[in-house]
Order: structure tokens, then C-alpha cells, then sequence
């Protein structure tokens, strides 16, 4: 098969689908690789490196979608790249459809194959290629929610850690799941008071086992979130819904409660994110202010650390990425009924029912359009 690896072109993306070894690895199954120039750029890979493993390296992407049966990708493609997509294609990226109609429609239109990293499942249930990026988000949110804290920043002028004399900051994090749980690692490490709210007992059970003692964990409810609201300087929405859109668990009118100057860093927001006043930012300008609290809603936070995020991200997908290239879509599928819950578009139907649900279309389960 004839796979093929553009350069990210969304903006301030620095993340590469495949890693030289990946390229290894499918070279010795037989496999073609096209890499488009300076595509690991921003990853710390050179085109070199590429090549020194069997990958051959082409000048522009429209090349890579003529040539090539699948396309491998970190984030969503946009319209210019859409616009080369073709019904033979396998599409395999970051796709979080729940949270675009005109992306849906566009790539039913399309009539390509579309198989998402983030609902992909492995034997436990578990989401085997959203987890190293949510691991990333998690730590990220943190960092990026004490950065925005500074008064500079139009935040409170707090230290998270605070110091001696001096109390730390209150972090509320909405979501006990990977993301949720590697921000309350990292806060709680700098010193902050934090508090998880989960709707899942079972989940702060483990969590009050693990976290250190200066976490507190929740259960969520509309008048939880409204009280920790009240008392937090950074919130961090940590929710998901596995191919579906996030619920709103803080509307509009729940600002009002938040002092001037806090902090929302919402995780979700490729999905829709939890807080009603959220909207996709970029690195490039990552913040706005909406009733004197900061929204940071950046969609590809991992991105901005693209070398530690390609590899981690490449060790999860890898072993996928081998399966659709051997054996193609369907008999892979046939294979790992994990990988088949990854088909959320195919042949002009939508395959996930939380996308269906999103927006009033048609479902139609992969089984079916396959056949």
C-alpha cells in the first residue's frame, strides 16, 4: 500500500503523523511511504532521517493525495486539503467531528473513509490513541492556566503554588479521566489546593486512593460546579464524551460567580468543550475575556510541543497504522472490532452514532456500510 504523510497545516500545528521508525516499520511489511518536505520540521525530524529508513520525501501535498491509498495525519484536514480527498481514500487522524457539521458534511461528501484516533478502542474499552495526547493536554493545561494567571496575562496575579505566608491557588477540574488526572498530578505537584468533580464514583474512588492529599475529590452536580466555581482561580475542563460533542456544565450565567481574573482552560474545546462561552483558539492568540474571566480554548494544545507529542502519539498509533496498511480497512476492521469503532465516515454514511446525534444524520453501523 502507498502511505502517505503531509505536513500539518492548521495553524501552529508542529506535530508529524510518523516517526522514522514508523517508517521502518511499515518498509519492511512492503509499503510505499511519501512524506512531504519538511513535514518532522517541526517535530525535530529532518527529511533525512526519513529517507535514511526507505520514505520518499515529494515537494507538495497534492501529490501525496494522488498518489498515495492512505492518508495519515495528526489533526482534522482543512478545506484546501479536503478539496484533494478522494472516495478511494483511508483518512486516518484526529478528526472530533462531533464538534464541526460543515467538517462532517464535508468529508461524507467526500466519500473517503474516515477513521478517527479518538474512538478507536482496545480490548478494555479504553481510547488507546486520545490517551498520550490527553496525557499531554492534562499536563499542558496546567502550565499554560498558570502562564495566563500572571496579571500581564489579564489573570488574578496568582502563583499556583503560592508561598510561605502566602495560600496557593484554588484549581477546579471538571473530569477525572486521563486529561483531568494528569492536571491534578501537575497542580497539586506545584503546591495548589485542587479539586476533581466526576460524575463516575468508581473513577474518585481511584482517584481519592492515588492523588496526593492535597486533591479532593467531587462528585459533580450543577450546585458543586457552581459553588468550586465561586472559589477557583483556574478551572480546567477535562470532559469527554467518546465521539460525541461535550455537555455544557458551565453556561454563561455561571461567570457571574467566578472572581475577575480567573482562568478557564478548557480541554475539550475541540469536542465543544464544557464552558458555553468557549470558542477554538490558537497559539498565536490563545485567550480572550468574557465577563472579566479568561478563556484559553487553544484545539491542538499537544501541538505546541510537537516532539514530545509525534512520538507519543506514534507509539499509540503505530501498531493501527500497521493493521490498515496490511490487511486495508475492512479486513482490519473485520480483525479488531477496536479499530472498527474508529470508522466515523465511509462511503458518503456516518459510521458513529454520538456524530449522528450530534447533528441529526442518518447512522448507518460500520458492519453495514462495508458490506
Amino acid at each position: 500500500m502507498i502511505i502517505g504523510v503531509p505536513m500539518e497545516t492548521k495553524a501552529d500545528e508542529y506535530r508529524v503523523a510518523i516517526t522514522p521508525a514508523g517508517v521502518e516499520q511499515l518498509k519492511r511489511s512492503g509499503h510505499t511511504i511519501l512524506i512531504e518536505r519538511q513535514a518532522g520540521v517541526g517535530s525535530g525530524i529532518p527529511d533525512e532521517d526519513y529517507q535514511a529508513y526507505g520514505a520518499h520525501i515529494v515537494d507538495d501535498a497534492r501529490e501525496i493525495f494522488e498518489e498515495a491509498e492512505l492518508i495519515c495525519k495528526v489533526k482534522e484536514p482543512l478545506p484546501h486539503e479536503i478539496a484533494l480527498i478522494q472516495p478511494r481514500h483511508i483518512v486516518f487522524t484526529y478528526f472530533h467531528f462531533a464538534a464541526s457539521r460543515e467538517l462532517t458534511d464535508s468529508m461524507v461528501g467526500s466519500g473517503a473513509t474516515c477513521v478517527a484516533y479518538e474512538t478507536i478502542q482496545d480490548a478494555q474499552g479504553r481510547l488507546p490513541l486520545l490517551a498520550p495526547m490527553s496525557e499531554v493536554a492534562g499536563k499542558m493545561s496546567v502550565q499554560e492556566g498558570a502562564k495566563y494567571l500572571e496579571r500581564p496575562m489579564m489573570g488574578r496575579g496568582i502563583l499556583l503554588g503560592g508561598i510561605p505566608g502566602v495560600e496557593p491557588a484554588n484549581v477546579m477540574i471538571i473530569g477525572g479521566g486521563i486529561v483531568g488526572s494528569n492536571a491534578a498530578r501537575l497542580a497539586a505537584g506545584l503546591g495548589s489546593h485542587v479539586v476533581i468533580l466526576d460524575i463516575d464514583l468508581y473513577r474518585l474512588r481511584y482517584l481519592a486512593d492515588t492523588m496526593p492529599s492535597n486533591v479532593t475529590t467531587i462528585y459533580s452536580t450543577p450546585e458543586a460546579i457552581r459553588r468550586y466555581l465561586s472559589e477557583a482561580d483556574l478551572v480546567i475542563g477535562a470532559v469527554l464524551i467518546p465521539g460525541g460533542r461535550c455537555p455544557t456544565l458551565i453556561p454563561r450565567d455561571y461567570l457571574s460567580l467566578m472572581k475577575t481574573g480567573a482562568v478557564i482552560v478548557d480541554v475539550g474545546v475541540d469536542q465543544g468543550g464544557c464552558c458555553e462561552t468557549i470558542r477554538p483558539t490558537t497559539h498565536s492568540n490563545p485567550t480572550y475575556v468574557v465577563d472579566d474571566v479568561v478563556h484559553y480554548g487553544v484545539t491542538n494544545m499537544p501541538g505546541a510541543v510537537g516532539r514530545t507529542s509525534t512520538f507519543g502519539l506514534t507509539n499509540a498509533t503505530m501498531p493501527y497504522l500497521l493493521k490498515l496498511a496490511n490487511l486495508g480497512c475492512r479486513k482490519a476492521c473485520e480483525a479488531d472490532r477496536g479499530l472498527a469503532l474508529g470508522v466515523n465516515i465511509g462511503r458518503g454514511r456516518v459510521t458513529n452514532q454520538a456524530v449522528a446525534e450530534a447533528f441529526n444524520l442518518p447512522y448507518t453501523p460500520y458492519p453495514e456500510m462495508a458490506e
